[in-house]
């Protein structure tokens, strides 16, 4: 009894068996190869998609200061080139910061301020031809061959007044907080161009700090990986640009040859609603067609329609694959779970920057993976910048000086 307990115990606690008694099976051998490589990823990717949850939750939560922090990393995209070409002709510094930076506010107040100006002109024209559109709508709706009855369309304007009616507690908190939206769209604005003025001001000091945060053997890859993402945005800013310009032109021509009204404002407003990809081609054609049936019937609205599908067709079908796909390296089912992701993760803003966003991760990451950043030095670590120095280096000199002579 005591020998038996004894290798019982011996056992449990590790001693070496008999040379005849079988040994048991270890439990990593006795699970398939293909279970632990499936269990191993399992976990990496459960962790991966927590700290991806975590940023996107920190990034809605801080919406309000990253959407103007990427705004202004698109305008620096933008405006260094710029900023380095006029210092290349021998421009100060200064004087091609402040060149660029007015004439972007400049470019942007003008387009907006013609195109407003416009629209309230032509308001009361507007609202006037949009009445007799409705009459007509009405009579062909009692006259046409759906046979509506009268009682039916004002059951229906009914309908939409009593829906307004029982949601007016959601368009008067709506009202009321108004002013808050304009004080974080002000706020904004402002932080955006400040970022921007220090990004043409310092743009390789702040990315040198950075990097110079991170681990000292990922140093080399980050500044390469930073490096080939920025040269991307660059090359996506410019190109959408000429895109957007594109658009612009060809549905404004389109509408002052058709004799459409606000031809210029319907202009202004496809160039900007060209940088929402999708949504904003759609919503801006559908109101060049809304304004071409409002003012000169349904033959010049088809007509007007024509045009703005020929040209999203040449947008997508040439512009697109020629200049944007060599621009951005990614696929278009890409850019469509980009858009879709970003605008249902963030609407309007997530849409705007869903696609750079995706082409600067896309190339940073296959830069990492080739491996070629082994080879090149990190960048210093040291920052020389006088944004960074609290003390100007003259008055530091005659400190040590001092110090020397007494």
């Amino acid at each position: 009894m005591a020998d038996s307990r004894g290798s019982r115990w011996g056992s449990m606690f590790g001693r070496k068996r008999d040379a005849d008694a079988p040994e048991p099976p270890e439990i990593e051998e006795s699970i398939p190869p293909a279970m632990r490589l499936a269990a191993a990823w399992s976990w990496r990717l459960l962790l991966v998609g927590a700290v991806l949850a975590v940023v996107i939750f920190l990034i809605i939560q801080l919406r309000l200061i990253v959407i103007p922090l990427l705004v202004a990393v698109l305008l620096g995209a933008l405006l260094v080139p710029f900023v380095k070409w006029l210092m290349h002709h021998r421009w100060p510094k200064w004087l091609a910061v402040t060149v660029a930076m007015l004439g972007t506010i400049a470019a942007v107040a003008g387009l907006l301020t013609l195109g407003i100006s416009q629209i309230v002109r032509a308001y009361g024209e507007l609202e006037a031809q949009t009445l007799v559109a409705w009459d007509e709508l009405q009579a062909w709706l009692l006259d046409g061959p759906l046979h509506i009855t009268q009682a039916q369309v004002d059951d229906f304007i009914a309908q939409i007044f009593e829906t307004i009616q029982a949601d007016s507690g959601i368009f008067i908190s709506g009202a009321l907080s108004v002013g808050s939206t304009l004080g974080h769209f002000i706020a904004g604005m402002l932080l955006a161009l400040f970022a921007t003025l220090f990004i043409l001001i310092d743009g390789r000091g702040i990315w040198n700090w950075l990097v110079s945060v991170m681990p000292r053997r990922s140093r080399a890859a980050i500044n390469g990986a930073g490096e080939a993402g920025w040269s991307t945005l660059r090359n996506f800013v410019r190109v959408q640009i000429l895109v957007a310009t594109i658009d612009a032109i060809g549905i404004a021509t389109g509408a002052f040859l058709l004799g459409v009204p606000l031809a210029i404002p319907i202009g202004i407003l496809v160039f900007l609603g060209s940088f929402v990809p999708f949504v904003g081609a759609i919503v801006t054609g559908a109101l060049a067609v809304f304004v071409a049936l409002v003012f000169n019937g349904w033959v010049i609205a088809l007509l007007m329609l024509g045009v703005v599908l020929l040209v999203q067709q040449i947008e997508g079908h040439v512009l697109q694959p020629l200049i944007m796909g060599t621009a951005v390296k990614v696929h278009p089912l890409g850019v469509v779970v980009a858009v879709a992701t970003g605008s249902l993760l963030a609407g309007i803003p997530g849409a705007l920057f869903a696609v750079p966003i995706a082409a600067v991760a896309n190339v940073m990451i296959l830069y990492v993976s080739s491996g070629v950043w082994k080879n090149q030095a990190p960048p210093p670590a040291t920052i020389r910048s006088p944004l960074w120095t609290t003390v100007p280096q003259e008055v530091r000199g005659f400190s040590r000086r001092k110090r020397n002579t007494t």
